[in-house]
């Protein structure tokens, strides 16, 4: 079931729209989206439209209504003058009929027609494109449709359904028909009188189809431009963010295949923004990462041959001890061996520690450590257990105090093996000196001998892993080499540093100072 549903899952997230879609059709997607919204509102101009027709009812009306109170009271000659000279002045065909319902005027025939309908197919390409566009828009916003105007061929007022209602309610009524080259006419029906005459007139309004195309060809026209501007901005942003992405990418999966040992992630430095940012936080990142595996690369290759040693020994003792007969000789090769065990114990715990203190410090939670505190109860603890080896441990600090933050076990650690290295190489009996200071918002620990001292050239190299440059006192094989390799390593890892020095008075002697932040810098 799990699987399954597993599956399932992995299937959903597929067809999740914009997951399969790179960043440059991401960012078309959504910045063209709005520019078409606004595109769609030149099918919403037909409530423009409507609202044009309107306001042209009423129009038509009132102007019906004030022509037949007119030709109400004329005589028959004023009445043909009138609705010749309204036609031509307004631009409408009017038409008189009698009670019966016979047409006996008609501007049109009294005198010049003031228009006449545009026939399709005589137009332009660009005026039957404008046709076609009206259809389109009215198909899409569902528009009611319209009847078409056609003239019929017994002129009555019967042939008019607009005639018939304001005859029989005495009325004005207006009817929207459709000319023959897609313009809106305006037929308005109006009681002359009280004879039963009535009046028809008949409007093409060719300046509202005008008006809503114009008003159309100017929003698209906007919306165009508005849509090649956001295209081309869209691809530039595109070109600016995706293809350093895309570079930042290959470079990293290329260094994640290890195919090429020395990958440059391109850093950017002219690019002051986030992806300049984000490159060359990658570049450092993948510097560390090779850092750290060319460290790890050494460490491995530093075990096998620190170990390789005490092994070969151990080897050569066993498999002597088979072939001797001589008690003394015998005993000799099996305090070899089991030094050489003991050895081996040594490097493979100062290894494990060593290997683990940056995961121990990253996970660790720090808290504030009185370093004089601490240190002295290090040193009072190796009195008790005799580990000074017969010097004396002399420590000062200042009144104040003297907090750091950090792990008290790991810089514990460092100062157990700061004194470990002292008392190894100062003569007998000669003193130690532990002075703990604050300088600004530092804290330093220093441990001074009267050794031999460290050269100057060598003062680095102490630091790394498994030198170990011991006095001859010493037996060999005592120390790993590593003590001061892990104290280094943990002060780094509190943000500290650990250094080598000689006396300032010019003294024979080493001084190691342990500098660590401050708690309340720390913080802050």
């Amino acid at each position: 079931m799990a699987d399954g549903d597993g599956g399932q899952s992995a299937a959903r997230m597929a067809f999740i729209p914009g997951r399969r879609l790179s960043l440059t059709p991401r960012l078309l997607i959504i910045n063209l989206l709005p520019l078409l919204l606004l595109g769609g509102g030149v099918f919403y101009l037909d409530s423009y439209r409507k609202q044009l027709l309107n306001e042209r009812y009423k129009m038509a009306r009132v102007e019906a209504q004030i022509t037949a109170e007119a030709l109400a009271g004329a005589s028959r000659e004023r009445q043909e003058a009138l609705l010749v000279q309204i036609g031509k002045e307004q631009k409408m065909r009017l038409r008189m009929f009698d009670a019966e319902g016979n047409l006996w005027a008609d501007s049109f025939a009294l005198g010049q027609p003031s228009f006449a309908f545009d026939t399709p197919g005589d137009e332009t390409w660009q005026e039957n494109l404008a046709r076609w566009l009206d259809r389109a828009v009215d198909t899409i916003v569902g528009a009611d449709p319209i009847t078409d105007y056609v003239e019929p061929e017994e002129v009555t007022a019967d042939a008019w359904p607009e005639l018939q209602r304001a005859r029989e309610e005495n009325l004005t009524r207006i009817e929207l028909r459709d000319a023959p080259d897609g313009t809106p006419v305006i037929n308005t029906a109006a009681p002359v009188g009280l004879r039963g005459a009535t009046l028809l007139t008949t409007r093409n309004a060719v300046d509202i189809t005008l008006e809503v195309r114009e008003a159309r060809s100017t929003l698209m026209s906007a919306v165009l431009l508005a849509l090649a501007m956001s295209t081309l901005l869209s691809l530039y942003m595109a070109r600016t963010i995706v293809t350093p992405l895309r570079m930042l990418a290959k470079a990293t999966n290329r260094v994640r295949q290890g195919r090429e040992r020395e990958v440059e992630v391109p850093r950017l430095p002219a690019r002051r923004d986030e992806i300049g940012q984000l490159a060359r936080a990658i570049s450092d990142m993948t510097q560390a990462l090779r850092q750290r595996i060319d460290a790890v690369e050494h460490f491995a290759a530093d075990v096998a041959h620190e170990i390789k040693n005490p092994l070969a020994s151990l080897r050569s003792a066993l498999e002597s001890l088979a072939a001797v007969d001589d008690p003394g000789l015998r005993r000799q090769l099996t305090d070899i061996a089991a030094h050489d065990v003991r050895r081996i114990d040594r490097l493979v715990s100062e290894i494990s520690e060593a290997s683990r203190i940056d995961a121990e410090l990253s996970r660790a939670t720090f808290e504030a450590i009185d370093l004089a505190q601490l240190a002295a109860n290090i040193v009072g603890r190796r009195e008790t257990r005799g580990q000074n080896g017969g010097h004396t441990i002399t420590m000062t600090h200042p009144r104040e105090e003297t907090v750091v933050m950090g792990v008290p076990v790991r810089l514990e650690r460092v100062i157990d093996n700061l004194l470990d290295n002292a008392v190894s190489f100062s003569p007998d009996g000669a003193p130690i000196a532990l002075a703990i200071e604050r300088d600004g918002h530092l804290v330093t620990l220093s441990v001074s001998d009267e050794g031999p001292g460290i050269p100057e050239e060598a003062r680095e190299k102490v630091f790394r892993r498994f030198h170990s440059d011991r006095p001859e006192s010493e037996g060999f094989g005592q120390h790993s080499g590593l003590g001061l390799f892990i104290a280094r390593t943990i002060a780094e890892g509190h943000d500290g540093t650990l250094i080598a020095e000689g006396h300032d008075d010019g003294r024979s002697g080493a001084c190691l100072v342990l500098t660590l932040p401050e708690a309340r810098a720390r913080r802050q």
